[in-house]
């Protein structure tokens, strides 16, 4: 929960501002370190240069204002301007479960495919509906966030077959256990601070996180095999308050989206950076693996058609899918 001492310093920075400038608070929940942070650092630069200082953005990272679920609360009730983190936290609060589309297992090929299919006039009418019924204003798309990938014990996962009777520790969504036993695999739910040791007795062969996770926490120890499945993407996404983006002039819009797209490219490059030297390094104590991910494509093919017309539009995974 939100202390009382957070939320009054954050009251407090607004009345500090400067008379004349307009301040949005702009919360996440990456640490200062993360590329996130940088991202949301460089769009505070851009609005506050391009709107001569007439609008100021104060940047609240590690989590400081509450969880994502929480701040798209705040947005709601108007505690909060703005949030910036992932798309597929979205579909955690009533009226943005569609996006829940956005976590399915190998549906994106890349991140370029994942926000230009978002760009796309396939999910216009399904952005539309979720603002309307969340009062959150999505700005804009922008920052690459680290993929999950596989890491195994003995098995070189290379087509869809090698999935067949692995146990694989696994987030605990409906749409990742689908996607593991439509492949023939058999996920296991482990909490991860019993991950380690869970791979080193053989409880599971294998596990699912980015190769950030695997290297900080050295499951590399435990595990002789990175696969670049990248099977679950991201995309950091700018919210604000419907509220608040209504009050701003449509040249105020403009320049608020101009700098969200800016800043998320700008973090895309630090994460690629960051991303190039933890694999180079998991390189040097692993075997890192390219798979055919068209074969896995293939395998799970149909195996989502249970969620169409519930959790989202029908045919919004193949309209997804022909996006070029």
């Amino acid at each position: 929960m939100i202390s009382v001492a957070l939320l009054a310093t954050a009251t407090s920075a607004v009345t500090l501002s400067a008379a004349n400038a307009e301040v949005f608070r702009l919360g996440h929940i990456r640490d200062t370190n993360h590329p996130t942070h940088e991202a949301a650092l460089k769009f505070k630069e851009l609005v506050e240069q391009k709107s001569d200082g007439e609008i100021e953005i104060r940047v609240y990272p590690n989590s400081q204002l509450g969880g994502a679920k929480e701040m798209f609360v705040q947005l709601q009730t108007g505690d909060l301007e703005m949030v910036y983190g992932g798309i597929n936290t979205f579909a955690w609060i009533d009226g943005g479960e569609a996006f829940e589309v956005t976590s399915i297992p190998f549906l994106f090929r890349d991140y370029d495919h994942m926000k230009k299919s978002l760009e796309s006039e396939v999910f216009a009418p399904v952005i539309e509906e979720a603002e309307e019924e969340t009062g959150i204003k999505i700005v804009a798309f922008g920052g690459d966030t680290s993929p999950r990938g596989l890491t195994t014990a003995d098995t070189p996962v290379e087509t869809a077959e090698d999935f067949k009777g692995l146990k694989i520790r696994t987030a605990a969504s409906p749409a990742v256990l689908t996607a593991m036993q439509a492949l023939g695999a058999m996920p296991q739910q482990i909490p991860f601070s019993e991950l380690y040791m869970a791979l080193r007795t053989g409880v599971v062969d294998a596990q699912e996180n980015g190769a950030a996770v695997v290297a900080s926490n050295s499951l590399y120890e435990v595990q002789n095999y990175y696969i670049k499945t990248d099977y679950i993407r991201d995309i950091d996404t700018f919210f604000m308050a419907m509220d608040k983006w209504d009050d701003l002039s449509s040249d105020e819009q403009a320049l608020i989206t101009d700098a969200a797209l800016e800043a998320g490219m700008f973090g895309t490059e630090q994460l690629n950076a960051l991303m190039a030297d933890v694999y180079e390094d998991l390189g040097e104590k692993m075997t890192v693996i390219e798979p055919d991910l068209g074969s896995i494509r293939d395998a799970l093919s149909g195996a989502f058609d249970q969620f169409e017309g519930d959790k989202w539009p029908n045919g919004l995974i193949e309209q997804i899918s022909s996006v070029q």
